[in-house]
């Protein structure tokens, strides 16, 4: 799988998203990110795990501890890549409302 498709399967859960909201506050160890989660510490391991695999977390290693802390680089790539698509659609849009404006002139 190339990257942007593991960056998007990643940020298709929505736990996954809301992880990244919180380490996008700062570094968090995974007893702090599952503390408002209903799942197991298992599960958000887990996920961590496919955020890792996908780039978009790092681990580090503090003593016993290892943080997570945000990797925002593939964002900037879904971002580059959705930005052609706006594009696309910002053109769309400005031809519909110049056909709009000419059937209200024709009217």
């Amino acid at each position: 799988m190339d990257r942007l498709s593991e960056v998007f399967s990643a940020l298709a859960d929505p736990t996954r998203r809301a992880i990244l909201a919180r380490l996008a506050e700062g570094e968090a160890t995974v007893n702090q990110i599952a503390e408002p989660f209903p799942i197991s510490l298992q599960a958000v391991s887990k996920h961590l795990k496919v955020l890792e695999k996908a780039g978009l977390i790092t681990r580090g290693k503090e003593a016993q501890w290892r943080p997570c802390r945000l990797d925002a680089a593939p964002l900037r790539e879904v971002a580059d890549w959705v930005t052609e698509y706006r594009r696309f659609w910002e053109e769309r849009y400005d031809e519909l409302g110049e056909y709009l404006k000419r059937i209200q002139r024709e009217n």
